[in-house]
């Protein structure tokens, strides 16, 4: 065989390696997209994303919920509404995205009433492992969400996102991001609830809730989940990627005691004490991503 020969024939196997990787990448890229955005590869970990197509809890439970259900809306408690989490277009994004619905009343806390409400996502114990984090283990959480122009929380407390054991001692959450009414000017606080008395109910960071009120903000989490663990959290506004908040935490607790597993919540979860100091509320959310790392 002639040198020409041979150069011929290896330039047809580069090229035709080539095709072939670009065309199992474009594979990939579909069956994310019919996942409905649901990106399972270890480097990104898996992310839920509004798609417009499919059915909200079925594409949300499908992501997140394993076997299960993993929402928890107050659909029985106001039937006439209909689903309470559904996809709309984001005219900013220009994409769709979850849109959590309240209303002050009749809403309750999962069919049972109280002086609280919610609407929540989360994952749980039927969850596939990579949606739960385990003692040491670091996980990256990375989402998005909007808070209406006119929003409204309350006095008592708004959840819209919290790091929770899934079971032992699991009555309050690690983490807790919250809106909260102050007379001198509402804020966005970060509570951290540790393992015991000492270290219960710190405020660890508050933000003025002026910065987020009509706004696309993206939020970057990192926790480390020990009893001497870590955690970071950076909030960027999307619009103008104005930096709202960045800190780190060493040392801190970030386990509890009979614990074996942590999960994340979002959506709303608020104390309904002073009804007429409360309005209807709609929270957008989206590209929920959980990593290990």
């Amino acid at each position: 065989m002639n040198k020409q020969n041979l150069l011929y024939i290896l330039c047809i196997c580069f090229f035709g390696y080539a095709c072939s990787k670009q065309n199992n990448t474009a594979v990939k890229q579909e069956e994310v997209a019919n996942n409905g955005g649901a990106q399972t590869t270890n480097a990104d970990g898996v992310t839920l994303s509004a798609n417009g197509t499919s059915d909200t809890y079925q594409l949300i439970n499908n992501v997140l919920g394993g076997s299960g259900d993993v929402i928890e809306a107050p659909d029985c408690s106001h039937p006439s509404f209909g689903k309470h989490i559904t996809q709309v277009f984001d005219a900013d994004l220009k994409r769709y995205v979850f849109a959590f619905h309240i209303h002050v009343t009749p809403d309750n806390d999962k069919c049972e009433d109280s002086d609280r409400q919610r609407n929540e996502i989360k994952t749980y114990d039927k969850s596939p492992e990579s949606l739960k984090a385990s003692k040491d283990e670091r996980v990256l959480y990375r989402w998005k969400f909007k808070l209406d122009a006119g929003f409204k929380p309350s006095s008592d407390f708004t959840h819209i996102h919290q790091l929770k054991p899934i079971d032992g001692d699991n009555q309050l959450p690690i983490i807790t991001l919250t809106p909260r009414y102050k007379a001198g000017g509402d804020i966005l606080q970060v509570i951290h609830t540790g393992d015991t008395e000492a270290t219960s109910q710190k405020y660890i960071a508050t933000i003025p809730l002026a910065d987020f009120r009509g706004q696309w903000v993206e939020v970057i989490e990192r926790a480390t989940f020990s009893f001497d663990g870590k955690y970071e959290i950076q909030i960027n506004r999307i619009s103008d990627g104005k930096l709202l908040l960045k800190q780190a935490f060493t040392n801190i607790e970030m386990w509890r005691k009979n614990t074996t597993s942590c999960r994340p919540k979002w959506g709303i979860y608020r104390r309904t004490l002073q009804p007429d100091a409360l309005r209807d509320e709609t929270l957008w959310f989206n590209d929920f991503n959980i990593t290990e790392y």
